[in-house]
């Protein structure tokens, strides 16, 4: 699984002096997923701290730990789709 900035990195190295500008409908179709994205990643962590806050007052921390790291995973694989999703935009497909 590649980190949001590794995925940056390949963008820039693909984005050299050849890369084409954007055009009006793809900067609109990016904002777009960007505020997609951050609705996904916002129910997400509603939903989970949700379970978290229960587990902690049940002082289940074995509990709240794997929910932790179930909240980090999320942030991170709804990351990843949204910079697939954007660079698909980005490529005109």
């Amino acid at each position: 699984m590649k980190s949001a900035y590794e995925l940056a990195l390949e963008r820039l190295d693909k984005s050299g002096p050849a890369a084409a500008p954007l055009t009006p409908a793809q900067k609109a179709r990016l904002a777009e997923i960007d505020r997609v994205y951050q609705g996904k990643v916002a129910e997400r962590e509603i939903f989970l701290k949700q379970q978290l806050d229960a587990a902690l007052a049940a002082r289940n921390f074995d509990e709240a730990d794997k929910i932790r790291k179930q909240i980090a995973g999320e942030k991170a694989r709804l990351e990843e789709e949204r910079e697939e999703e954007k660079e698909r935009v980005r490529r005109g497909k």
